[in-house]
C-alpha cells in the first residue's frame, strides 16, 4: 500500500473515535470529458507510424467510504476515500506503405481518489469544495500491442473538486464537477516520449452515498 493512502487510512480511522462524526458510504457514476487532439507518432520496431487520438471517454464508477466532521452548525469538514474505475477509447490510424487501417483501442485505469472537502450547509443543501489526490492502482491497456508503447503512470496527482448535495434524512444525492492539474494521457511513451493531450481531463460526478448512525 501506498504511503499516501496509508497514513489517510490511518487518519480517518482515527477521526471515527469522536462521537460527532459520521461515517458513510458512497457510489456513483463518473463522466469523463478530455478534450484532445491527434498526436501523430513515428514508426520504432516493428511498429508503424500512427495517428493517435481520443475516440470517446466511457462512463466510469466510483466507490468508497466518507467522513462528515462537523465544525459548528453549518461548516462541514469531509474527507474521502474513493475506488474509481474509467475507461477511454482511442481511435488509431496506422500509416502503412499499402494504405491506412483504423482501429479503436482502449485502455481502463483504476485510481483512488481522495478528496478533502470543505462543505457549507443550508438547510438539506450542501455546498463544497476542496483539493484531491489521485493514487495511482494499476491500468490495462489494448495499446501495449505496438511494442514501441510504454505506460509510465505517476503514484500521485492533484485536482479539485466542487459541487453541491442535497441530505434526505441519511441520504446523500451529490453532483461534483472535477478538475485535474496534469493533462490526460501524460502517462502515455511511445518511442521512449511522452505524447499527451494537451488538456487537462474533466469529470463530471453524479453520486448516492448513506450516512451510518443518527
Amino acid at each position: 500500500m501506498k504511503i499516501p493512502t496509508l497514513i489517510t487510512l490511518l487518519s480517518l480511522c482515527a477521526l471515527t473515535l469522536s462521537a460527532q462524526v459520521r461515517i458513510g458510504i458512497r457510489a456513483g457514476l463518473v463522466n469523463l470529458n478530455v478534450p484532445s487532439s491527434p498526436n501523430n507518432i513515428p514508426e520504432g520496431g516493428r511498429s508503424p507510424e500512427l495517428n493517435l487520438d481520443v475516440d470517446e471517454a466511457q462512463f466510469g464508477i466510483q466507490g468508497g467510504l466518507v467522513l462528515q466532521i462537523p465544525l459548528g452548525e453549518k461548516w462541514i469538514i469531509q474527507p474521502e476515500v474513493i475506488f474509481n474505475s474509467n475507461r477511454v477509447d482511442y481511435e488509431v490510424e496506422e500509416l502503412r506503405s499499402s494504405g491506412a487501417v483504423r482501429k479503436v483501442l482502449s485502455e481502463k485505469y483504476q485510481y483512488l481518489d481522495i478528496p478533502l472537502l470543505l462543505q457549507y450547509r443550508i438547510g438539506a443543501l450542501r455546498l463544497c469544495g476542496g483539493p484531491l489526490g489521485h493514487v495511482y492502482i494499476n491500468s490495462t491497456s489494448d495499446l501495449l500491442a505496438y511494442e514501441n508503447y510504454e505506460q509510465r503512470f505517476e503514484d500521485l496527482t492533484y485536482g479539485y473538486q466542487i459541487g453541491a448535495g442535497l441530505d434526505i434524512w441519511n441520504i446523500m444525492l451529490d453532483v461534483r464537477y472535477q478538475g485535474n492539474f496534469t493533462r490526460f494521457g501524460d502517462h502515455m511513451y511511445f518511442n521512449d516520449q511522452r505524447y499527451d493531450f494537451d488538456q487537462r481531463p474533466e469529470r463530471l460526478i453524479f453520486s448516492l452515498g448513506l450516512l451510518l448512525g443518527k
